[in-house]
């Protein structure tokens, strides 16, 4: 969380930073990290209730937030929250595009197709279903791309200002049974290389950060068991990993 400290000032001080899916675990904690030092900070997400419960968080530990309600896929209502918060906190020096997510409906329920998956009862590439493909390339792609449409406007021509995509190691080694969610991070990682090039003469820094499996009590129970070992599904993430574990969120900021 975020009580408990109190700003003094920072290196971001007077800076106004943007981050969508900022009502998440992840990037709730990053927003207050900015906050902390100095900035102050706009948090969109598609739950207003939970973007709004960590502004709360941050105002009440002496930072300066507001909460937006947004679907980052309806580039109007970015608009529209763009004008709100340049109104309020001035133009965005910071944007962290942190939406994105995955679902059911586009993954398979084995690592390997076997014969007979068809007329088992099992998910596989087959019964992938076109509104969740479409619904995860757009939310993980689309998404950031029209925020930073919407939102880098108030960038070009001024020094200091930056981008930071939120990308994820399976962009580079897709991990099994989710081959949507790694094809939609992997041209976000594409864009952000190009963003880069594109605005390199115009004050704006564009990065990506593109973590692995990080413990979050909304992805706990799909990684350990009750008593607390291993879950199956670990098997196939930590050995790519030189440390042994998973990552912790704190890591993130």
């Amino acid at each position: 969380g975020v009580v408990g400290w109190v700003v003094v000032g920072g290196e971001w001080a007077g800076m106004v930073a943007v981050g969508s899916g900022a009502g998440g675990i992840l990037w709730g904690m990053v927003a207050g990290r900015l906050a902390r030092a100095g900035a102050s900070v706009a948090l969109l997400d598609s739950n207003r209730e939970a973007a709004e419960e960590t502004a709360r968080d941050i105002r009440e530990a002496g930072g300066t937030a507001a909460a937006y309600g947004v679907d980052v896929m309806d580039k109007e209502m970015l608009e529209s929250v763009h004008a709100r918060v340049l109104a309020r906190l001035g133009p965005c020096d910071i944007l962290i595009n942190g939406a994105g997510g995955n679902q059911a409906r586009a993954n398979t329920s084995k690592e390997y197709f076997e014969m007979g998956d068809i007329e088992a009862d099992v998910a596989t590439f087959f019964d992938m279903e076109y509104k969740g493909v479409q619904g995860v390339l757009d939310l993980n792609f689309l998404g950031g791309f029209l925020t930073c449409q919407v939102f880098a406007q108030d960038m070009v021509g001024r020094e200091g200002c930056n981008i930071i995509n939120i990308s994820s190691a399976s962009a580079a080694r897709p991990l099994p049974r989710i081959p949507v969610y790694s094809g939609a991070v992997a041209p976000l990682s594409n864009s952000t290389q190009w963003l880069a090039v594109h605005f390199a003469q115009a004050g704006i820094r564009v990065n990506a950060i593109a973590p692995g499996f990080i413990v979050t009590p909304q992805n706990e129970g799909l990684l350990y068991e009750q008593d607390g070992t291993p879950a199956a599904r670990t098997a196939q993430v930590p050995a790519p990993t030189h440390t042994g574990r998973f990552g912790r969120p704190e890591a993130l900021h």
